[in-house]
């Protein structure tokens, strides 16, 4: 038998094998275009570049993050022709830390680019637009993160402990001494956290670091060893100095190195205070969070005499203000520690007319007992993954009104589709300028039941 030639198998059946762009490899190219999530889009050699960092209209030169097939993913390195746009980023991690990927476009663009994206995903995937635009909600665009994780992590090679925030499209840890996005009681922890993690005996068992403010500032520290009494010490006069409560996460859940410590957050509208505990979910931006329940109760607009149903309703956030004006709340979440925590909650600021109960949300809702009695209004919060399951049957619990708040316009525009199928209209939408310096957008929709 002729032996085989063993390189043809190897080849291509459209003929030559495509030559991958290298990581690390500079390229001078012209962006087009914004792509919905900020970067810049640009076009050579027949693929396409996603540039972080470059605006529409400007010439820069790229540095290769990764690239796939036609795709290339990069970050601008320098620009030689710059957009009239093009502002002065505030942090000096900018283009090297993956957070605040739109710093370097103005506020009022920014926020023109959420809508944009909003607009395009409903009218693509729903084919829809509201009856109403909102305007965007939003706050301030600095210092207001109330809620950070830090990366740590131990170079073995390097024997040097790395602090900081996670790099743009790398698990690279760039160092951070200050972020302007940070609440002002966090920025002196920030500073002197990595020195002081430094100064601990045994840096190789430190996991990630989170900081939380709150009703109280709080340390957590995670922790995959032991700590020694010493490194114990330095962690406790470290807090102290800085007013802060210390946290420990080893085995099990996160706990207070002082028992009695408490930590949580202020509604101040409806005088409501919510515990919390590190690794519940909270949203970050307290002046914007404030300001979303206040439209979407405004949206919602629930009458004394009322049934509502809130899904997802995690720590209480909405179904605590709703009970304070409508006769009878269901909160439903799909965590049971954070259903006991609610209902401690509502429990701690007096409400008994608000009930809340464990289920699995990516599953019908018609079988579940709470549902028998129906609901005149809804109002869901769902994560990424969108609420398809729960939206579903939402027409069958007699719902006239549906305020659904989205952390993804994609999910957003998929379930509104299925809302308008049920004969629900899409009342009125708007962005929530949740993460300003990003391009993450937060949505809220109102629905009504057509007559």
């Amino acid at each position: 038998m002729a032996k085989r030639d063993a390189g043809l198998r190897f080849q291509p059946s459209g003929g030559t094998r495509t030559t991958q762009v290298p990581t690390g490899k500079k390229q001078r190219l012209n962006i087009e275009r914004l792509a919905n999530d900020g970067r810049g889009i640009g076009f050579v050699d027949g693929r396409t570049w996603f540039v972080m960092g470059s605006l529409a209209g400007e010439e820069v030169e790229a540095r290769v993050l990764n690239a796939h097939g036609k795709v290339v993913e990069a970050r601008t390195e320098r620009v030689f022709q710059a957009s009239p746009l093009r502002r002065p980023a505030a942090c000096p991690h900018f283009g090297r830390c993956g957070g605040c990927s739109t710093q370097h476009l103005p506020h009022t663009e920014q926020l023109a680019l959420k809508q944009s994206m909003l607009a395009e995903q409903l009218s693509r995937i729903a084919g829809v637009e509201p009856e109403e635009w909102a305007a965007p909600l939003t706050g301030d665009e600095f210092a207001y993160r109330r809620r950070a994780r830090v990366a740590v992590r131990w170079d073995v090679r390097a024997k040097r402990l790395d602090v900081g925030f996670r790099a743009a499209a790398s698990q690279d840890i760039i160092a951070i001494e200050q972020c302007p996005v940070l609440v002002q009681a966090l920025q002196p922890i920030m500073t002197a956290l990595a020195p002081m993690l430094r100064s601990l005996s045994k840096p190789q068992a430190l996991g990630h670091v989170e900081l939380f403010s709150g009703s109280a500032t709080a340390v957590l520290l995670r922790h995959t060893a032991p700590l020694p009494e010493n490194d114990l010490a330095i962690l406790k006069s470290f807090c102290e100095t800085h007013d802060a409560q210390l946290w420990l996460h080893g085995e099990g859940e996160p706990q207070p190195v002082d028992p009695s410590a408490q930590l949580g957050y202020r509604l101040e509208p409806w005088n409501l205070s919510l515990a919390y505990r590190p690794g519940d979910f909270v949203q970050v931006n307290a002046q914007v969070n404030t300001a979303m329940i206040e439209q979407a109760l405004a949206w919602l607009a629930p009458r004394k005499d009322e049934r509502v149903l809130d899904l997802f309703c995690g720590l209480g956030n909405f179904a605590l203000p709703l009970a304070q004006m409508t006769r009878d709340v269901v909160a439903v979440e799909g965590v049971d520690t954070m259903v006991q925590r609610a209902t401690a909650n509502a429990a701690s600021n007096g409400l008994s007319n608000v009930k809340f109960y464990q289920a699995d949300l990516s599953q019908p809702l018609d079988k579940a007992a709470w549902v028998a009695e129906g609901f005149a209004a809804v109002l869901l919060d769902p994560p990424r993954d969108g609420a398809f399951e729960a939206v579903g049957k939402l027409k069958s619990l007699g719902a006239q009104r549906v305020l659904y708040v989205s952390c993804n316009p994609a999910t957003l525009a998929r379930d509104t589709a299925e809302l308008i199928k049920q004969g629900y209209r899409l009342k009125r939408a708007g962005i929530l300028d949740m993460f300003p310096q990003t391009a993450h957008v937060e949505a809220m929709a109102l629905f009504e039941a057509s007559k």
